[in-house]
């Protein structure tokens, strides 16, 4: 079995015992429900609905204000409570619609299209994708009708779709491929409507056999889609060595994965243009994955988006033993650390991941000892340990100058380093500082 990979990567704990082998169970929410207005890359979407307004499950409640912006739909029915700032995983407070549900989950009549795929339109896709509300759902965020019309939309030869799911106690997406692979299988080939000359390829790593056996025998009479191996590693998953790992087309920091001739999508992304082409269903819920050793009952749920962060854990039995120590959105190596569970489920949340000690603040920094370790480890070929110096000094422009830019925050070096240096933050920190002034 070949597998595919990149140089450099470290073998983190997996974690994902603990919920692979756990059926995705659906969770319906008892509280009132959080719609932050920003839940993708872009402008924020724009509210449509008012305090007092009555709405079904599937209304768009926002629209996208822009061409880089997406709508935003109810996932329940029931009443607008109004409009506020609501904290987001981020730590930020974002304007918010609040709705009351009714418990009905009296929804809008959806328009499905069952139409052969010679007979449907890149427009008819489109409209549709854009109409959903669908962004990566990988975490990024990007608006996807907006990925899926690049410019060299002709030169596009390869669509991704990464089922690697290489972050730690993550399994929502490999639960997603041993129990709805049709879904995805149909959702590349819509996908491939839009891309003539370009063929599919799911990205699978070789941890998860049972996933790839089941896709490779879901596709054995279909052109154009392959199932790659990918070897298990991490970032295996990350969009840059995604793409060096299956075709060995190298990007940097001011290029996009079409200028590599490519597209990569998450496996729930594509789901979520299945449901919108073929069902006529905007994007309302997801798969999360609720784990970490501080969690009673791990598990997998299907989630209506706007959910509160907190029921999702009550529901999975609660904290084992008090309260945990670290509680993330997301995975380990590139999650969001919470100081809030009162915060929604929204398009790009992952996991909720609860740890009863907190390992990285427990661990003090001393000086670099000069190893190289980070540098051995480091997927995006950049020196950490001197990043971090530069940046700890203030010297902004020899940091860029060294392709400080170049990193992917991806936490390799932090997590390999001896010393227990702060590298990744410190990098990422200056990255964005570094980012914000050039905007300005």
């Amino acid at each position: 079995m070949n597998s595919f990979t990149f140089k450099g990567g470290i073998h983190p704990y997996e974690g994902k015992k603990l919920t692979m082998d756990k059926p995705v169970e659906t969770y319906l929410p008892k509280g009132e429900m959080v719609y932050p207005l920003i839940q993708h890359i872009g402008a924020p979407a724009k509210p449509l609905v008012k305090k007092g307004d009555s709405v079904l499950a599937g209304q768009k409640i926002a629209e996208a204000a822009g061409f880089v912006s997406a709508n935003i739909h109810s996932s329940v029915s029931g009443t607008v409570k109004g409009i506020e700032p609501r904290l987001t995983v981020g730590g930020n407070k974002v304007d918010s619609i609040i709705i009351e549900s009714d418990g009905k989950q009296e929804s809008v009549e959806y328009q499905g299209n069952d139409k052969a795929l010679d007979e449907l339109s890149s427009e008819e896709i489109l409209d549709r994708i854009r109409e959903a509300g669908i962004v990566g759902m990988g975490g990024a965020g990007f608006p996807t009708h907006v990925k899926l019309s690049p410019k060299n939309k002709d030169s596009i030869d390869t669509i991704l779709v990464n089922g690697s799911e290489c972050e730690p106690y993550l399994t929502s997406d490999y639960r997603r491929m041993i129990e709805e692979p049709e879904k995805i299988i149909e959702g590349l080939r819509l996908v491939l409507c839009l891309f003539p000359n370009a063929s599919g390829l799911i990205a699978v790593e070789n941890n998860k056999p049972k996933a790839i056996e089941t896709l490779k025998d879901k596709i054995k009479d279909t052109e154009r889609i392959q199932v790659h191996v990918l070897k298990t590693k991490y970032p295996q998953g990350a969009e840059r060595q995604l793409i060096y790992a299956n075709t060995k087309r190298y990007i940097n920091s001011s290029m996009l994965p079409a200028d590599a001739r490519c597209i990569v999508l998450n496996i729930d992304t594509v789901i979520a243009v299945y449901e919108a082409v073929r069902l006529g269903i905007p994007l309302i819920d997801r798969v999360v994955t609720v784990t970490g050793d501080a969690i009673a009952n791990p598990q997998n749920y299907k989630v209506l988006l706007g959910t509160n962060i907190q029921e999702l854990i009550d529901a999975a039995g609660g904290y084992r033993n008090g309260e945990p120590e670290k509680i993330i959105s997301g995975g380990p190596m590139m999650g969001k650390a919470l100081f809030s569970t009162n915060t929604p489920v929204v398009k790009g949340s992952s996991a909720i991941l609860c740890m009863q000690e907190d390992q990285v603040s427990a661990s003090k920094p001393s000086p670099c000892i000069r190893c190289g370790r980070c540098v051995a480890v480091c997927p995006g070929r950049v020196i950490p340990s001197k990043l971090a110096t530069l940046a700890e000094r203030g010297k902004l422009d020899e940091f860029v100058k060294q392709d400080g830019m170049e990193c992917c925050e991806c936490g390799c070096c932090s997590y390999i380093c001896p010393a227990k240096r702060h590298l990744t933050q410190t990098i990422a920190a200056t990255r964005k500082a570094i980012l914000a002034s050039r905007k300005k």
